[in-house]
């Protein structure tokens, strides 16, 4: 969410970054708040005056009875309370104006940064760099589902039958194989100097509207039925809801945080032919980084925080390339995002497996995460966040490039450990 101030001061600025992200229907809504603004400041300035002179004539009457004047004071009185009618009427519509203005700021997409491309959609992404050397056996590499059942690794038929498209069960080696991906994930941030954590699962809905847009939530979000609670589609949501409503001692900054958690998403939309299986699906689990730290240090930690996950990608020798989202493509509340995509030798090509992002203070001015300067100043935090790994498409990426002419899968060095000490899985 964008600083209203400066939306006031420039409207123009906050236009053209409009235009850049082909939203052009929310042209109007800059205007229409800015005048909504005027109309709520007008408002608050009347009911103040209302307050202040309400004191002072508080003030007046109790001299007045305190020298015997009680006509006078009762005529006073009267005064008061034709004040407090209008008082009333004014904090209603402060009220209203209030939430009208909230409600506008919570659509209009935040600055992006000046180095982002513009474009209208993910098609026009652009590529920044790609990580190791792209291999295509001589063999035939069969579909990730199919690899996984010669190993009887998962069973979507039963999944099914219990929960509906989109969930699966994952067996034996198949299963230990995403658990161990998770652990050396985990114990891969925690040497990188981040604080391991397991938060909550479920969050609340001011939590929600703090973290992402309102299109997101509605396009990802389950609610839980009869409560003010939703599970959560990434622990992005509930490491970044730590931090609401706090100032946080500029000392004390940046917060490194990776997370473990089960994730929920609705998936709405048809999918294509390589997005069966577990490519997307209503329930997986991921370890997940995020950073709260000074705004002049946000541009670092965001090369730091995609940087990790093309060294894991590297370190269990599956190729890589970062690709930076274009305008169109950023959610509103983004500054900036790359996106890893791994290497896919049965499609020969990339697909995604993780999204590194810079929300700037837009998620910390909607949670109210404050810093308290050492000049006693408190200013918004950024915050920042990117996947470590998402088993089930890593498990593709994985398989893959793993694959051996007998149809053995190899376990790089770096994940034996995690194995069992297994070198592979027949």
């Amino acid at each position: 969410m964008l600083d209203l101030r400066f939306v006031r001061e420039n409207p123009e600025i906050v236009k053209q970054n409009i235009r850049n992200k082909f939203q052009d229907n929310k042209l109007p809504l800059v205007d229409e708040v800015i005048a909504l603004d005027e109309e709520s400041r007008k408002v608050k300035k009347e009911a103040d005056d209302l307050r202040a002179n309400r004191n002072k004539i508080s003030k007046q009457i109790g001299m007045l009875m305190g020298q015997g004047k009680k006509e006078e004071a009762e005529e006073v009185k009267k005064q008061v309370a034709a004040a407090a009618s209008r008082l009333a009427e004014l904090e209603e519509m402060e009220k209203d104006l209030e939430a009208r203005v909230k409600k506008i700021m919570m659509t209009i997409p935040n600055i992006i940064d000046p180095t982002v491309p513009i474009g209208k959609d993910d098609s026009e992404n652009v590529e920044v760099q790609k990580y190791g050397e792209p291999v295509v056996p001589e063999f035939e590499i069969p579909y990730h589902t199919e690899i996984m059942e010669k190993f009887a690794g998962i069973d979507l038929d039963a999944a099914r039958k219990v929960a509906g498209n989109g969930f699966y069960y994952l067996m034996g080696d198949i299963a230990r194989l995403h658990s161990a991906v998770i652990s050396y994930a985990r114990d891969f941030m925690i040497d990188r100097g981040f604080t391991y954590c397991i938060p909550p699962f479920m969050i609340r809905s001011d939590v929600v509207t703090g973290v992402m847009s309102f299109a997101e939530m509605e396009a990802m979000m389950y609610k839980i039925e009869g409560e003010d609670l939703y599970l959560i589609g990434t622990s992005e949501h509930s490491m970044i809801g730590k931090f609401i409503d706090t100032i946080v001692p500029e000392a004390e900054l940046p917060k490194t945080l990776t997370s473990y958690s089960p994730c929920f998403r609705k998936e709405k939309g048809a999918h294509g032919i390589e997005e069966r299986g577990v490519y997307r699906i209503h329930q997986f689990e991921k370890q997940e980084m995020i950073v709260v730290c000074k705004p002049e240090e946000s541009p670092k930690w965001f090369d730091v925080l995609w940087q990790n996950t093309v060294d894991l990608f590297r370190s269990l020798d599956i190729p890589v390339r970062t690709l930076e989202c274009c305008s169109g493509d950023l959610a509103d509340l983004k500054v900036k995002s790359i996106d890893v995509e791994a290497w896919s030798p049965r499609q020969q090509k990339y697909f995604e497996v993780g999204s590194c992002s810079n929300l700037g203070d837009a998620q910390a001015r909607r949670l109210k995460i404050r810093v308290n300067g050492e000049d006693g100043k408190k200013y918004f935090a950024h915050t920042l966040n990117n996947t470590v790994v998402a088993p089930p498409r890593m498990l593709i990426a994985f398989l893959e490039n793993n694959l051996q002419a007998d149809g053995s899968i190899r376990i790089p060095e770096a994940l034996q450990p995690y194995m069992g000490g297994k070198k592979e899985i027949r």
